[in-house]
């Protein structure tokens, strides 16, 4: 059934496509595609395309992206619910794959929910180096954390801040940033005819003061020769290549990288810009024309919805002044880094030396201020200590367990339960534990949602394993395993919360280890979650707010 248009964008898109716009309007005529990505946290494309389910076709700008067949639904099959893949529009994935990625990058996802592309860059990641992920709306931050922990991303921290806020805390700090901005949708309609509907009053005015913002604030939490990618998924010329050439404009020390026309993508138009916005096009000058380096893609000329991608690439200035050889610029370049914990490749100028001893010195005031985390998560705690002290607070001296000391209790589950090295630094939020691959001082004063990878809770001095870490693991990592098959059924009565009856010689035990107690039940060799076994029972830890609910 076709798409019914709103009337001004119809005759705006025929203003804008000419000839096109024939072919362009009878795409709405089609379904949308369908797609998924392989989590290759947890899977290898190898092993992914031995179990896949059903058949798929590749999607030619993402290495893990396949399309899905019409009426397949990949969220009815117990690998989805082990986070093996995840379900995604397929240009959707375009804008990852242009950030470029690589093990050891510190990456800002800065309007991020629900997380998709979180996911995917921290696919890229392989567990190494630091991911943000951020959105400014608390009630969607609940997806996304629930996607962060499904996907098994642990050196992950998860805000809910505005774009100003997290820069005060991570000035210069990421060398890769991701836009995905708020904008009028206009890419969404064939796929979701709620954004037809919202359209008039999500206007185009709105969202430029916004996507303006956000992308003046990108720039302070970009490291010096980083790279920006903003994207949108909306075809109005104001909200793409008009607001990247007024960014150009006041951001000399930015370039477009050129995107190739490959796989369907068509160049950016700035000729539009002109032929729409005369003033922002006389303000922008030469600028505009490198927006023809950005990527639009077409509901009409490839299989996706429409979208627009423009990857920024930072030039840091390479002046040495106040450096008197070689090896004493490489000296200082080495420091900064070392600081900063990310790989600047670029001589820094005096201004920027500057700017890193004033950065230090805030660090340090932050460090003094106290910590305000976020509604779901507490107050940060300084250390075992401190939370230890708390924890027996009127409660005596003499009553054991009370007294052992949270880091104890948690340190001894990992040694009795995993084989598993804990990388980042342990924080203690109240009485629940996380890994965090930034540490709590910097999250000083920030709403913070996750600020790691959620381990579990220390309670009466006893440690309980969370579901994020059971999500996170793999089999190898767990001294007790009670595998589970797809076909069989059980997979899916776990996943609903069904006790389960398990004979002793199923419970894969490793160094040693009983069969009783916590054990991590898998499907097909992945992790779903924890389970007890105990005399031929195993008694469900599935989350009662994840289980499986569709008939």
């Amino acid at each position: 059934m076709a798409v019914q248009l709103p009337s001004i964008f119809e005759e705006r898109m025929k203003n804008l496509l000419g000839d096109e716009f024939e072919q362009f309007t009878k795409s709405y005529e089609q379904s949308p595609h369908a797609g998924l990505r392989v989590n290759t946290l947890k899977i290898s494309m190898e092993q992914f395309d031995e179990l896949a389910p059903f058949d798929m076709r590749p999607i030619p700008w993402c290495g893990t992206g396949f399309y899905v067949p019409h009426g397949v639904k990949p969220g009815l099959h117990p690998y989805y619910h082990a986070g093996l893949y995840y379900i995604q529009e397929p240009s959707a994935m375009a804008p990852v794959e242009l950030l470029g990625v690589q093990p050891g990058d510190h990456v800002l996802d800065l309007c991020a929910a629900p997380g998709g592309k979180s996911t995917q860059i921290a696919a890229k990641l392989q567990g190494k180096g630091v991911l943000v992920t951020n959105d400014i709306h608390s009630e969607r931050t609940k997806a996304l954390a629930k996607n962060v922990e499904l996907y098994g991303v642990r050196n992950a921290v998860v805000l809910n801040e505005s774009p100003e806020r997290i820069a005060g805390a991570f000035p210069n700090y990421f060398n890769k940033v991701l836009i995905d901005a708020p904008c009028s949708g206009e890419g969404m309609f064939r796929k979701d005819e709620d954004m037809v509907k919202s359209w008039e009053h999500h206007s185009v005015e709105k969202c430029v003061l916004m996507q303006r913002d956000i992308l003046e604030t990108a720039a302070k939490l970009l490291a010096p020769g980083g790279t920006i990618v903003y994207s949108t998924c909306t075809f109005a010329p104001e909200e793409n290549e008009a607001m990247i050439a007024e960014f150009l404009n006041l951001n000399p020390d930015f370039t477009v990288h050129d995107i190739p026309e490959t796989a369907g993508f068509a160049p950016g138009r700035p000729d539009w810009v002109r032929q729409m916005l005369p003033e922002t096009a006389e303000k922008t000058g030469a600028v505009l024309d490198q927006t023809r380096g950005t990527a639009r893609l077409w509901p009409h000329l490839l299989e996706g919805e429409g979208h627009y991608v423009a990857v920024l690439q930072h030039r840091p200035e390479t002046s040495t002044e106040g450096i008197s050889s070689v090896e004493d610029e490489k000296e200082t370049v080495s420091k900064i880094a070392e600081d900063q914990g990310i790989a600047v490749t670029q001589p820094l100028s005096k201004a920027d030396r500057k700017r890193e001893r004033l950065m230090r010195t805030e660090s340090r005031e932050r460090t003094e201020r106290p910590a305000r985390g976020g509604k779901n998560e507490g107050r940060a705690g300084r250390n075992n200590e401190r939370d230890a002290r708390k924890s027996n607070r009127g409660k005596g001296q003499g009553m054991d367990p009370v007294n052992i000391d949270p880091g104890t209790v948690y340190q001894q589950f990992i040694e009795e339960h995993l084989e598993l090295e804990l990388l980042g630094e342990t924080v203690f939020y109240g009485d629940r534990v996380y890994q965090s691959s930034v540490g709590a001082s910097r999250l000083e004063g920030l709403k913070v949602i996750r600020p790691g990878w959620f381990m579990g809770t220390v309670k009466n001095g006893r440690f309980v394993p969370s579901h994020p870490l059971a999500c996170a693991l793999n089999s190898s990592e767990a001294k007790r395993v009670i595998n589970l098959t797809s076909a069989s059924g059980e997979a899916v009565r776990y996943l609903k919360g069904e006790t389960l009856n398990i004979e002793e010689a199923r419970v894969e035990c490793k160094a040693g280890a009983a069969a009783k107690g916590y054990a991590l039940v898998c499907v097909d060799g992945y992790a779903l979650g924890w389970g007890k076994w105990l005399d031929g029972v195993l008694k469900n830890e599935y989350p009662a707010g994840w289980r499986w609910t569709s008939v």
